[in-house]
């Protein structure tokens, strides 16, 4: 192989990740490692993501979110301090009918976190709903 090849590779962001083993470490690995208090942990790890990466626009978090494959989201509501989101896609839809009980507060934590570095103002981030594959997240930040 070249070293422009090798270059390439190392460049390439789409490489295919098989998605049985993100499952393995995501729902089943993490939840038996960190215990009970284990969605707790995992919103602050997705905060402490968010400022690992900071992201200015939240067409550049949605992009985020799909690189990341975390799936797709979008903005379906915005009020004076609050924003609802919907995220959605194939890797949603696959977790949930794995694992009916599976935690998207990594996500939720990092759009929290992105959030409140955005507005300069503390903001947290809940997990709504379930439903027909879809996950509700809804950020709140102070007045």
């Amino acid at each position: 192989m070249t070293e422009a090849n090798n270059q390439q590779e190392a460049n390439d962001t789409t490489l295919q990740v098989p998605v049985f083993g993100y499952e393995l470490i995501r729902d089943m690995l993490l939840p038996d490692l960190l215990g009970k208090d284990h969605t707790q942990i995992i919103y602050w790890s997705g905060k402490q993501l968010a400022r690992k990466f900071t992201i200015d626009t939240q067409e550049q978090i949605s992009q985020f979110f799909k690189e990341a494959g975390w799936g797709d989201l979008e903005i379906i509501e915005q009020k004076k301090n609050e924003i609802k989101y919907q995220l959605c896609g194939e890797m949603v839809k696959r977790r949930l009918e794995l694992n009916k009980d599976a935690s998207f507060q990594l996500e939720a934590g990092f759009l929290a976190e992105q959030t409140q570095r955005q507005k300069g103002k503390t903001a947290e981030a809940i997990e709504e709903q379930k439903k027909r594959q879809v996950i509700y997240i809804t950020v709140q930040w102070d007045k």
